[in-house]
């Protein structure tokens, strides 16, 4: 087995070549070219892809905008489609696609850091503060605690918070391929997050990383993450991958992960 632990463009490639179009939860996909097109419920569209080539072709910018185009002309004739993401990376060869998404109504959110690295790096014990513990939850009851901690910390609107309750909630009971993990405090949850093993790779994601203010600085967010790549090493996976915030960049650089790209989600709604 070749040692990818500290090779970051080794590390970009099994990221590119493994991941990318996961798209789980979706109740619809379709693909327009190099592009695929998930719905979720809700009423959220998801682009994303590999590459903006194809045939072998590179692509230029006016296969960039045509791509644009079909792809929003795809979900705008759905009328339960509310708002629509396209999610880019800072490495792709992607010429002229910020003017294109931006003529077409897409506005760009804050970019975030792809992260990679080897399970194993992250799956060490931490100390954990007296009468905080980690575990997993799979009681409806408790998932719901866990996901109206998230949006209180992220800030998050009523409706985007339904909306991914809903999510959350549909796919736990439709599949088996997502856990949901917390640290409580004498019962009260005050970090949480999400491990997603993706069937047919080496990589198992963690998202959602949330933990309260107060509880920063105490190593709780480290245990979690441990926590979930000890089950992602259960899961037989490799590799941890997270698009990461600030707040949590650092905390996974420390453990061994390495900064890859950057992604920046663009977003469409219909009332703009």
């Amino acid at each position: 087995m070749t040692d990818t632990a500290s090779d970051p463009a080794a590390l970009l490639r099994a990221y590119d070549d493994q991941l990318r179009v996961e798209t789980a939860s979706a109740v619809a996909v379709e693909r327009i070219g190099p592009l695929t097109c998930a719905t979720y419920l809700g009423g959220r569209g998801f682009i994303t892809y590999r590459s903006l080539d194809t045939d072998g072709q590179r692509a230029d910018e006016e296969q960039v905008r045509a791509l644009v185009d079909a792809a929003l002309a795809h979900f705008e004739q759905d009328p339960s489609i509310v708002r629509v993401e396209w999610k880019t990376r800072g490495h792709d060869h992607a010429p002229g696609l910020h003017d294109a998404l931006v003529a077409r109504g897409f506005v760009p959110d804050e970019p975030e850091s792809v992260m990679v690295g080897e399970a194993r790096l992250l799956a060490y014990d931490v100390d954990l503060p007296a009468g905080v513990v980690v575990r997993q939850v799979t009681d409806e009851y408790d998932v719901r605690a866990m996901c109206a901690m998230q949006a209180e910390v992220f800030g998050d609107s009523p409706e985007f918070a339904a909306e991914m309750l809903e999510q959350i909630l549909h796919r736990l009971r439709t599949r088996d391929d997502m856990e949901m993990w917390v640290a409580e405090d004498h019962g009260r949850i005050v970090s949480a997050g999400r491990l997603e093993p993706v069937e047919g790779t080496e990589f198992a994601g963690i998202w959602g990383g949330a933990t309260r203010p107060e509880y920063r600085g105490r190593g709780i967010y480290r245990a979690l993450t441990a926590a979930r790549a000890r089950s992602a090493l259960a899961h037989g996976k490799r590799y941890i991958n997270s698009d990461s915030t600030e707040f949590s960049r650092p905390i996974l650089e420390r453990s061994g992960l390495v900064k890859v790209s950057t992604t920046t989600p663009y977003e469409w709604r219909r009332d703009r």
